[in-house]
């Protein structure tokens, strides 16, 4: 059973830093790679970045140099380090992997960027 467990985020102000982790059941990341997507009311899941299983990393325009994609093999964990977070940040962030042809989502976590 695939299972995707995410946590990390919270309430944080402008400019500020959180580091999101998402842990699977097993060695998915390592064999079928990962993302993360964000969502906020209303709107469409928006793809933030993604890693490849041979940890390849690419992201959307709005992130680049200030999200970082990671992963610890052993831990089966995947990570997305923010930092110059925005108001435009806040969102709830999914992590996700696919399997066969099926992607998993995780339950998502809030994350808050105050002025």
């Amino acid at each position: 059973q695939v299972q995707l467990v995410e946590s990390g985020g919270g309430l944080v102000q402008a400019g500020g830093a959180l580091r999101l982790s998402c842990t699977a059941s097993g060695s998915l990341f390592q064999v079928n790679g990962g993302a993360w997507y964000r969502q906020t009311p209303g709107n469409e899941r928006e793809w933030v970045g993604g890693m490849s299983r041979d940890e390849h990393t690419a992201y959307v325009e709005s992130v680049k140099g200030r999200f970082t994609i990671s992963r610890d093999n052993a831990k089966n964990t995947m990570y997305l380090q923010m930092s110059m977070l925005k108001p435009e940040d806040t969102a709830v962030y999914y992590c996700s992997t696919i399997v066969g042809s099926t992607r998993y989502l995780g339950q998502g976590t809030q994350v808050t960027v105050s002025l």
